[in-house]
C-alpha cells in the first residue's frame, strides 16, 4: 500500500476538498490532527495538520506549504477522458485550482493536473488502451 502524508494548513478544508472529488474518509485512522482519505484499494492519503506533520520531520526541517517550487506530482489513472475533466472541475469547485489544464500530451494520453489547498499538485491521466505499444 501506499500512504503518501500530506502537510496541511487547515485540516477540515483539505479533507473537505478531497471528499469533494468523491474520496472517503476513513474514520477509524483519522482524528483533530490527522484524515485519512480512501483514494482506492492500495493508496490512503493522510492528511497531517502542519504542527503534527513537523513531528515527523528532523530538527529544523519544516513542511512548505504553497511552496512556489515542487518536488513531487501525485498522478493518478483515470478511466476516461472525462474522468480527467471531472476530477479537475471538481478540484476547482472545492477550493483548489487547476495547475495545468488537460491535453493531450502525446498520442492517446489525456491528462490535466491540480492543486489542493495547500499547494499539493495531483495529476489526472487517461491512457488509451487502443493505442499499440
Amino acid at each position: 500500500m501506499i500512504f503518501p502524508n500530506l502537510p496541511v494548513a487547515d485540516l477540515r478544508r483539505s479533507t473537505e476538498f478531497y471528499l469533494g472529488l468523491g474520496f472517503k474518509q476513513s474514520p477509524q485512522f483519522s482524528n483533530e490532527d490527522c484524515a485519512a482519505v480512501i483514494i482506492s484499494d492500495t493508496i490512503v492519503v493522510m492528511l497531517l495538520h502542519q504542527e503534527f506533520f513537523s513531528g515527523f520531520l528532523p530538527e529544523g526541517d519544516t513542511p512548505h506549504l504553497r511552496a512556489a517550487g515542487k518536488e513531487v506530482v501525485n498522478c493518478l489513472s483515470c478511466d476516461t477522458r472525462e474522468e480527467v475533466d471531472t476530477f479537475l472541475a471538481n478540484a476547482a469547485q472545492n477550493g483548489g485550482a487547476v495547475f495545468q489544464p488537460a491535453r493531450e500530451q502525446m498520442p492517446g494520453m489525456y491528462s490535466g493536473a491540480a492543486t489542493d489547498p495547500d499547494g499539493h499538485v495531483w495529476e489526472f491521466m487517461w491512457m488509451d488502451p487502443s493505442i499499440p505499444e
